[in-house]
């Protein structure tokens, strides 16, 4: 970041200010990765002011993390996949892409996000890591049968998209074999119906 001044009050690291020190300075704008949690400290004309800045992608992912016991399995799911990045890297998974630079291509996504998410989807078994270079050592990311699974998810919320977020152009699926475009409905086995046109009783895991 850049200082209006040579004078700061604080020694600031990854994190925020470690350590104080005489200074005075007017302002000062310092940019830390948005996964992470930190404290600002300095003064401004001889007052001292701090800055707690706790909301974080870090704590987001923390709390995810606990969905991961709850009975609900739409809980349970969300805290593997609740955020758009995973669903993207997963779309282009299924679109063929396997190696970091094309998902990072594709998406414009920053490349230590790219990486969390790649390894929370390795670590939770929806990719798997194989390794194809060694020198220098590169490793792509294939799809498991756990991943394979989620395409009839994302067609679904595609379903949704094409129906309340639709206009404009759009990408389009269609089916390899047949040619005709894909339109995904979710059927409920038993009943043979599309799941939301029948009323639905919740019973709580005992």
């Amino acid at each position: 970041g850049k200082s209006s001044s040579s004078n700061i009050d604080g020694e600031i690291g990854r994190f925020g200010v470690r350590r104080r020190r005489s200074g005075d300075y007017r302002r000062i704008c310092h940019c830390l990765p948005r996964e992470a949690s930190f404290i600002l400290s300095w003064k401004i004309d001889g007052h001292s002011v701090t800055m707690n800045l706790v909301v974080c992608h870090y704590q987001k992912d923390i709390n995810m993390k606990n969905l991961s016991d709850q009975p609900c399995l739409i809980a349970r799911s969300l805290a593997l996949v609740g955020d758009a990045w995973s669903m993207l890297i997963l779309r282009d998974a299924h679109a063929g892409l396997t190696r970091f630079d094309h998902f990072r291509k594709s998406l414009g996504i920053a490349p230590t996000m790219l990486t969390a998410r790649l390894s929370a989807l390795t670590e939770d078994g929806l990719l798997a890591k194989r390794r194809y270079s060694d020198r220098p050592p590169r490793d792509e990311y294939l799809l498991t049968e756990a991943g394979r699974d989620f395409l009839p998810v994302l067609f679904a919320i595609g379903a949704w998209g094409r129906k309340h977020r639709g206009g404009g152009k759009v990408t389009r699926f269609f089916d390899a074999e047949t040619g005709t475009e894909i339109d995904a409905v979710t059927i409920d086995r038993a009943t043979g119906r599309e799941v939301g046109t029948r009323p639905i009783r919740i019973v709580a895991a005992q």
